[in-house]
């Protein structure tokens, strides 16, 4: 249907002679985006507007995404809490409310999803890949400094191409829990907390009433568990399930997974 459109349309014009050799130039006219055939080609090819045109202000617009979620990660004495929502928006619209925004890159490595989340899947799955011909040159895990490292240099070379990517790289190493920041303009940070996405302020609030570093695994699941709760509650954009993961020494554990709506009910009763 949108094919037809184009060829039907005022701004493009094709014309092809079978009888005529197939060869054809390039150039950039005036006029915006054009393909000429020089005189007796058998092609033709021809833009008449821009691609990108230009408001009536002069100023050309690209495309803005519009993006929502809340993540969130923290260090305590018994390694690394990953908690996330499972909606994903476009703009408006609630496109799911099941999308698992962790990326299981080993069974030592953890990487959550914020911004799009083509990009945030394809690179993290990229960096699972190196992980693995990391191990498999060294014949030793990659360290979690090692795998964010990789992840920053890799998305570094295309900074200002239109990326949209924040992740927290998490794992346990032979320096015990380490817990990363990246996004697509090559920023890498280390640190003990950190909390992504548009419901972030939501949950930040939470965390800073009730982390301390000497929470038992259950106080830590709780506490990652409500933030992002409280965050889908305020925040248009997040909500859906709220998916938990504990990284310890022996590798990262599904703790659960939980329907807000049900949350709501079970704190709306303890209050």
């Amino acid at each position: 249907m949108a094919l037809a459109s184009v060829l039907n349309s005022d701004c493009a014009d094709f014309s092809f002679d079978n009888c005529k050799p197939f060869d054809f130039d390039c150039g950039l006219g005036q006029s915006g985006v054009g393909f000429e055939a020089t005189p007796g080609d058998g092609l033709s090819f021809s833009v008449k507007t821009p691609l990108n045109a230009a408001d009536e202000d002069g100023v050309e617009r690209k495309i803005e995404f519009l993006h929502g979620t809340t993540t969130l990660a923290f260090k305590f004495q018994h390694g690394v809490i990953v908690a996330v929502d499972s909606r994903a928006t476009a703009g408006s619209y609630i496109a799911s409310q099941t999308v698992k925004k962790v990326i299981e890159i080993n069974p030592y490595l953890l990487g959550t999803m914020a911004g799009g989340a083509a990009d945030c899947s394809f690179w993290e799955r990229l960096l699972a890949r190196q992980c693995r011909i990391y191990e498999l040159r060294n014949k030793e895990r990659i360290s979690v400094a090692a795998a964010s490292k990789l992840l920053a240099n890799m998305v570094y070379q295309y900074k200002g191409m239109g990326l949209s990517m924040g992740t927290m790289v998490c794992g346990w190493d032979k320096r015990g829990p380490g817990l990363y920041y990246v996004d697509s303009e090559g920023n890498r940070v280390c640190g003990d907390l950190f909390a992504v996405g548009s419901g972030s302020m939501y949950a930040y609030g939470v965390m800073d009433s009730g982390l301390r570093h000497d929470l038992t695994v259950e106080e830590a699941c709780e506490l990652g568990r409500r933030a992002i709760y409280q965050a889908t509650y305020r925040d248009a954009y997040s909500g859906g399930q709220v998916n938990l993961y504990h990284v310890h020494s022996k590798g990262w554990t599904r703790v659960s997974q939980d329907d807000v709506l049900k949350l709501h009910q079970q704190y709306k009763d303890q209050a």
